[in-house]
């Protein structure tokens, strides 16, 4: 089979360490176009690729020769980006969070059936070993009825990580949309879909208290329930700064679950009866130095699209774990615990 000839549109942080080497260390796969609005970025990277650099989108996913585009661009162009590339005959791995509203997420979902073209958002916490394996002692029973949960994604901030530092979309209210809920948040609500099923309810508090001259959110907890009552929360950070925490702890009936919550194991079992089983397992990709590993998100895309299959998180999944953090924000405002019944068709 021929590779699969993909353009990276934005030249970030995001695309720098994550989408570009992916696609690179994929033999499927020839990354043929960047794209970025700063010259030089795209220049950089189509230099260090054998990639040709664009500063204009369009005219990226008007070439014939392209198969995929990676849309990885401050949160307010994903929809509209991605939409443009589908209707243009690509398909499309976009950054979380996927758009800015339901209205957006419908749209790109529309956009990818109507041209039959592959959607899928770049959530990577489903790819990770120890929540792969922690989904299947769930679904085994092993834990019996699961109770509750705590869930938390938080780090220092975007400012180490992004390619424009302290001056970043990340804090543009316009740019952003959302703060650490659209960056962290969103990743924590679709690992516990995955982990529990669909959420019906969301209560939140949501705060900007630790980063200044921005009004995007920095603190956020919310608090959740499962349609079979599964109650427990979810906290997203960009003011832990001693460094990152991904922990999620599930509570059981015959046991607890420790994911990503102990230095050496990445899983833990402990049990009623006293039994404890560690799992030393692949670790968590992180940001932080000597944490890189491979997300396996590009590899999935790829394989998608060569065996013509429905990807893990297409275009319907992302707007389901969207929802949860939409619902965050309507709660914040509202002082109102969110239904999701009639928001999120369940099953």
């Amino acid at each position: 089979m021929s590779k699969l000839r993909v353009a990276v549109i934005g030249c970030g942080s995001i695309a720098k360490y994550r989408h570009l080497p992916e696609y690179k260390a994929n033999n499927q796969v020839e990354v043929a176009a960047v794209c970025d609005i700063v010259a030089e970025r795209a220049e950089e990277m189509a230099a260090t690729y054998g990639a040709k650099a664009y500063t204009d989108y369009k005219k990226v996913i008007a070439l014939d020769d392209i198969d995929a585009v990676s849309v990885c661009l401050p949160n307010y162009l994903h929809a509209p980006v991605s939409i443009d590339a589908l209707n243009a005959g690509k398909h499309v791995l976009c950054e979380k969070p996927m758009a800015t509203s339901k209205e957006e997420a419908e749209a790109m979902i529309e956009a990818s059936k109507i041209n039959n073209k592959k959607l899928m958002i770049a959530h990577n916490q489903r790819f990770v070993s120890s929540h792969q394996t922690a989904k299947e002692i769930i679904d085994s029973g092993k834990l019996g009825k699961i109770y509750s949960f705590k869930t938390t994604f938080g780090h220092p901030g975007p400012e180490a990580w992004s390619i424009d530092g302290a001056e970043s979309w990340f804090f543009n209210k316009e740019q952003a949309f959302i703060g650490a809920m659209g960056d962290l948040g969103v990743h924590k609500s679709d690992l516990m879909r995955y982990l529990l099923g669909e959420f019906t309810e969301v209560g939140a508090f949501i705060e900007t208290n630790a980063k200044q001259n921005t009004e995007v959110d920095d603190n956020a907890v919310c608090i959740l329930r499962t349609e079979s009552g599964i109650i427990g929360t979810l906290a997203a950070s960009w003011a832990y700064v001693s460094g990152g925490d991904n922990s999620t702890i599930i509570y059981g009936e015959k046991g607890v679950l420790r994911l990503e919550a102990d230095p050496e194991y990445s899983l833990i079992e402990e049990y009623r009866n006293g039994n404890v089983v560690n799992h030393k397992l692949d670790k968590i990709q992180t940001n932080e130095e000597g944490g890189q590993t491979n997300s396996h998100v590009i590899d999935h895309f790829i394989e998608s699209i060569q065996e013509n299959k429905e990807p893990l998180i297409n275009g319907e999944e992302g707007l389901k774990s969207l929802q949860i953090i939409l619902a965050a924000l309507e709660s914040q405002e509202t002082k109102q615990i969110v239904s999701l019944r009639q928001e999120v068709p369940l099953g």
